[in-house]
């Protein structure tokens, strides 16, 4: 069966583009003008993925996922973004959008990025271990633990001491990904590869941006940084 995918963008030309591109390509694409639309289409027909413009009338994008969200439809969703700034970027990921793409884009950039979302959700990836080692996952009631971080990687939760972190799917796998390798250096290649399984390049600052927001949510005042960066090289995780 082809893999479904919910379209919402209110610019007639680029959602027919790019449902042509996404049928053609061997998704099932179910195609809407804005947000009204696309939530009745998630609550009658629920997708594979969602692509959510950001800016359509009335309900817009972000308010779209956030309704699904507090519904507590994990959908994976990927934005459509003609806003560049990190602020803006990161008011999607707050919604809890999965990924985002900014206009104008590569249709092959969009192929990638669904992929790597749907890799993420399918029942093959949910049964393996997402590290960067080849390591298997933890035993029940066994723990990752680094640097005063604490993971449960099959009920897909996360602990700085006492605290409880509330993380989106990508924030947890890049978080995963940092404390099974504490103390090591990972680039930033070895990261895209690991969390989006495509590299989208120096120019991309789609990393950056979910490392910020991951360190809004782990950093306490007077509690030491966790996530360091390695100028030129990549990020990694201790307690200094």
């Amino acid at each position: 069966m082809p893999q479904t995918v919910l379209l919402a963008e209110d610019d007639r030309a680029i959602r027919n583009a790019l449902e042509r591109a996404l049928t053609l390509e061997g998704y099932q694409v179910m195609a809407v003008a804005d947000g009204v639309e696309a939530l009745a289409q998630a609550h009658r027909n629920r997708p594979d993925v969602l692509v959510l413009d950001v800016m359509m009338p009335g309900i817009d994008g972000l308010q779209v996922c956030r309704v699904l969200r507090a519904e507590g439809d994990r959908t994976p969703v990927l934005m459509l973004t003609a806003l560049v700034e990190t602020a803006d970027r990161i008011a999607g990921l707050d919604a809890g959008a999965d990924d985002y793409v900014v206009k104008p884009f590569d249709v092959e950039e969009v192929f990638a990025r669904l992929r790597a979302l749907l890799r993420r959700t399918s029942p093959v990836a949910a049964g393996s271990a997402p590290a960067a080692e080849e390591a298997p996952k933890p035993a029940p009631g066994r723990f990752l633990e680094a640097a005063g971080i604490r993971m449960d990687p099959q009920a897909r939760r996360a602990w700085r001491g006492g605290r409880e972190l509330e993380l989106t799917r990508t924030e947890f796998e890049l978080l995963e990904l940092l404390v099974r390798n504490a103390g090591i250096v990972l680039d930033h290649s070895t990261i895209y590869d690991r969390i989006w399984g495509y590299d989208f390049g120096p120019g991309s600052k789609n990393l950056a941006v979910y490392v910020g927001y991951l360190r809004r949510k782990l950093d306490e005042p007077g509690a030491p940084l966790l996530i360091h960066t390695v100028r030129g090289v990549g990020y990694v995780l201790r307690e200094d």
